[in-house]
């Protein structure tokens, strides 16, 4: 979806508490981009009371091939 169109890498799993965690790597300003969406939009069948992204970090090389949702 949104984060293959923004060409970023990692991954986000659904939680049993109803929240979602994830790591994405990619141009900051794409990221950045990213985090706007899922504050704001989402995906359809989402409702988003809260988001909050941590431990952002430079990386030197992706340490992902692509983006996946994990079960």
């Amino acid at each position: 979806g949104e984060a293959k169109r923004l060409g970023l890498v990692g991954w986000v799993q659904n939680t049993s508490h109803g929240t979602v965690r994830g790591q994405i790597q990619g141009p900051t300003a794409r990221v950045q981009e990213l985090q706007e969406w899922l504050r704001k939009i989402g995906s359809p069948q989402s409702r988003i009371s809260h988001a909050e992204f941590s431990n952002e970090k430079k990386i030197t090389a992706l340490e992902h091939e692509d983006f996946q949702i994990l079960k």
